[in-house]
C-alpha cells in the first residue's frame, strides 16, 4: 500500500509539474486546466480550489456513469493542485519565445507520463480521466479523453483563459500519447508483480 501511495504521488507530482510548465509557457495547456484556469480567473478563485470543486464535479459525473473513485481520486487533484499553484508563484511567463517553445515542447512528454504513471498505479483515476473513462466504452479512452480536452478548452477560453498551439496539441495528440504510454507501464507492473 505505502508503494503504491508513492508511485502514485510522484507520478502526479511530475504531471503537476508538466500542467505548470504549460501554464507558464503560456502557449496554451491542456483542456482541463484552461478550463479550471479561466473558472479561476472568472472567479479570483485560487488555481487549487477550482481544481477541487471541479474535480469533485467530473468525478461524481463518472462515480453516476459507474466508475468508482479511489485513492487516486482523492490524491491527484490535491497534488497535482497544490504543485501547479506552487509552480504559478513562482515562475513568471518567460519573455523569450524560445524559451516558451522548449517549455511546450518539453512538457507535453512530462503531462503525459504523469497521466500514464498514476493511471498504472490503478488507484482511482483523477477528474479528468475519470470523466473520459466513464465513456469508455463506448469511446476509446484515447478519444473521450480529447472530448474532455477540447470541451474544457472551450469552456476556460470563454472564462479568459488562454489557449494556443500546446491546447491543440493536447486535444488531439495527449490521450492517444497517454493511452500508448499505459500500454507499456501496465507491462511493467505485471513484470514487477511477477519478480
Amino acid at each position: 500500500m505505502s508503494t503504491q501511495l508513492i508511485r502514485l504521488t510522484v507520478s502526479c507530482v511530475i504531471l503537476g509539474i508538466g500542467v505548470a510548465m504549460l501554464l507558464i509557457a503560456a502557449l496554451g495547456s491542456d483542456g482541463y486546466s484552461t478550463m479550471v484556469n479561466g473558472l479561476s480567473i472568472a472567479f479570483d478563485v485560487k488555481f487549487w480550489v477550482v481544481n477541487l470543486v471541479v474535480g469533485i464535479l467530473l468525478v461524481l459525473m463518472a462515480w453516476v456513469r459507474g466508475l468508482k473513485p479511489g485513492m487516486g481520486t482523492i490524491v491527484q487533484p490535491l497534488v497535482v493542485g497544490f504543485v501547479v499553484s506552487g509552480l504559478l508563484d513562482a515562475f513568471d511567463e518567460p519573455d523569450s519565445m524560445w524559451i516558451r517553445i522548449a517549455l511546450l515542447v518539453l512538457s507535453f512528454p512530462v503531462v503525459a507520463v504523469g497521466v500514464a504513471g498514476y493511471l498504472a498505479v490503478d488507484a482511482g483515476a483523477g477528474p479528468t480521466e475519470a470523466a473520459a473513462l466513464a465513456f469508455d466504452p463506448p469511446v476509446p479512452f484515447k478519444w473521450s479523453y480529447s472530448v474532455v480536452q477540447g470541451g474544457g478548452a472551450l469552456l476556460g477560453w470563454l472564462c479568459g483563459a488562454a489557449i494556443g498551439p500546446g491546447t491543440v496539441m493536447v486535444i488531439f495528440l495527449l490521450g492517444p500519447m497517454v493511452d500508448w504510454l499505459s500500454a507499456r507501464f501496465a507491462v511493467l507492473s505485471i513484470a514487477r508483480v511477477n519478480d
